[in-house]
């Protein structure tokens, strides 16, 4: 008997494995992916869009360099106005009706991220007081890195 037991144990069926399914492609998952996507890059995108001012006109300075993004970056457009010989500065589309004002926002920046920058994208007919003034409160602020936006010879803006 236990010969016949044994023979038993040693012939153990093998069992073949289950022949696994072709994977099917999901097309849902794929497409909330690129859902979420999209409305990520076109609320970065409109973010950006908002931030410049289409009223200024950028000076021109063909040596400019172009500059890398920075996420800490604050953009200040100075508009002038010749009919009433009228300067407006606007931050995050918040109109200030002096330099001077910016300092508690910028000082709240600075606080956030120490290596904030600030743009500035000034109207080529701009006095030159206002943007020293507006300089003198970023200063005041704590900011040390500040760069101007301008043009190039063939009018594509340039941040330098």
């Amino acid at each position: 008997m236990s010969e016949a037991i044994r023979e038993r144990r040693g012939k153990k069926k093998r069992r073949k494995p289950d022949q696994e399914p072709e994977p099917e492609f999901q097309i849902a998952p794929m497409i909330d992916i690129l859902l979420v996507l999209l409305v990520f890059f076109m609320s970065i995108s409109s973010t950006e869009v908002l931030q410049s001012n289409k009223e200024v006109n950028l000076p021109i300075a063909k040596d400019a360099k172009e500059s890398k993004d920075n996420p800490g970056q604050v953009i200040i457009n100075i508009t002038y106005t010749p009919i009433n010989d009228a300067t407006s500065i606007e931050v995050d589309q918040k109109r200030y009706q002096s330099p001077g004002e910016l300092v508690p926002l910028l000082q709240s920046k600075v606080a956030i991220n120490p290596l904030t920058r600030v743009l500035i994208r000034a109207d080529k007919d701009v006095k030159y007081e206002v943007t020293r003034q507006l300089l003198e409160a970023v200063g005041a602020s704590g900011v040390g890195n500040v760069t101007f936006s301008v043009v190039d010879k063939d009018g594509k803006a340039k941040p330098s």
